[in-house]
């Protein structure tokens, strides 16, 4: 049922209440804007990506999905449905821009660039999530123990190796971990791996439940979060969005940013401004824990699935698949991700499935979010393009996004998640 919004023009509408869009409703109403969030599900809604998924956190997995080899990797993905990350072939104009940005991104410059920008997003963001979960309803919500790296052959642990140079002088806690050192954290249960990697800044949220938590401190500050209300149309005059018009009624705020996830493109498309936005379709499949559980969290390098304890419960999440707004379960995909889990952990038990889902993730070429105004509008921005690991860079996006809106100096040189900077070159 749709909530009607109360009768007043907020200094700042954000449409989309996940993760993204709540985070930016944090900081400006910490900068002191009236603010009111809609989104066309409830907060925690299954059918929203930030509802079903590992939520890992912290400063593991910094990397972008452009990298040196992954076109070399690329036809074999593509034939293979099974593969980590999957294109579905189709004629799009949009995808075929997408992969050819990507493409251009594919390049030790680029990867290292981007590494280093991921890495700072998700520092800043960690130290937030520390200070937004320390007490209240969402003092239970985050895990910060560690995140083991796991490798299951010789030439995968060779290569991680390599990347603990790096990361420790990025300042990222990551060091080797010796088998018998990882038996002992986690006895009893039964690995097969040639080696592992432990961060000890590996940090997950358990969602839904920190999403809900979110929107109801919010709602404690004065932010109205309303769900089940979809936004239908715009008045433009002049380049300024001067109403919203939406299931629930008419609002005029002075400012909107949008944060709705991959259906930002459609709400930008209606501006008529474009977003190198790509939906990319990834699963969870949670199982039942058992002796053979591992109680870290971790991420099966090469296979590229995480695992996540939940008490009586595993969450195993993987795959990147573009195949457009198609938000079916593939069986294959679903058998695909736990056999890998399987493959590392041959003690876990998989067999009886208690939920298995999916949602789609905007991801941009180069991995990095787009924020910041919207084409030529003067008072429309937008917040998105998080990726696969929205969760850990929502809280610093936000604060980006809102520092933005008020004029102040960003932490970051907002030029490098211009939306626009596919345009003006690489």
């Amino acid at each position: 049922m749709a909530t009607t919004p109360t009768r007043h023009d907020p200094d700042v509408l954000v449409i989309g209440a996940g993760v993204v869009g709540l985070f930016c409703a944090w900081f400006l109403r910490e900068a002191g804007h009236t603010v009111t969030v809609v989104d066309r599900h409830e907060v925690g809604d299954p059918a929203a990506c930030s509802a079903g998924n590992t939520g890992f956190v912290g400063t593991q997995g910094s990397a972008p999905l452009a990298e040196p080899g992954v076109p070399a990797r690329g036809l074999r993905w593509l034939l293979n449905p099974e593969s980590p990350f999957h294109v579905t072939p189709r004629l799009d104009g949009e995808l075929l821009s997408w992969l050819w940005h990507f493409r251009r991104h594919c390049t030790e410059r680029h990867a290292r660039a981007g590494f280093e920008v991921l890495l700072a997003l998700k520092q800043r963001s960690l130290a937030v999530l520390r200070e937004v979960c320390a007490e209240g309803e969402l003092a239970g919500t985050l895990t910060a123990r560690g995140m083991v790296l796991a490798c299951h052959t010789p030439e995968g642990y060779a290569a991680a190796r390599r990347t603990v140079d790096t990361a420790v002088a990025h300042g990222v806690p990551l060091r080797e971990l010796g088998l018998d050192e990882l038996a002992r954290l986690e006895p009893g249960v039964e690995f097969d791996l040639a080696g592992a990697l432990l961060n000890e800044e590996g940090a997950a949220l358990r969602v839904p439940a920190f999403l809900v938590g979110l929107a109801d401190a919010l709602r404690q500050r004065g932010v109205e979060v309303l769900g089940g209300v979809d936004v239908r149309d715009f008045e433009v005059v002049d380049r300024q969005l001067r109403a919203v018009r939406t299931g629930g009624g008419e609002l005029r705020p002075a400012e909107v940013v949008i944060a709705a996830g991959v259906w930002s493109t459609g709400l930008a498309r209606a501006l008529g401004v474009g977003l190198p936005l790509q939906p990319a379709k990834g699963y969870t499949v949670t199982v039942p824990a058992g002796p053979g559980s591992p109680t870290l969290p971790m991420l099966l390098s090469e296979g590229k699935v995480a695992v996540l304890p939940m008490g009586d419960q595993i969450r195993i999440g993987g795959t990147l698949e573009l195949s457009g707004l198609d938000a079916s379960v593939s069986a294959r995909r679903v058998d695909g991700i736990l056999r890998t889990a399987r493959t590392y952990l041959p003690g876990l038990d998989t067999d009886r499935r208690l939920d298995v889902w999916t949602g789609l993730r905007p991801c941009t070429p180069d991995s990095l979010p787009l924020i910041g105004r919207l084409g030529a509008y003067r008072n429309v921005s937008v917040a998105t393009g998080h990726g696969h690991i929205g969760m850990g860079l929502a809280p610093a996006g936000g604060r980006l996004l809102a520092q933005l809106v008020t004029g102040k100096d960003p932490d970051m040189p907002l030029e490098t998640f211009a939306p626009d900077r596919f345009r003006v070159g690489l």
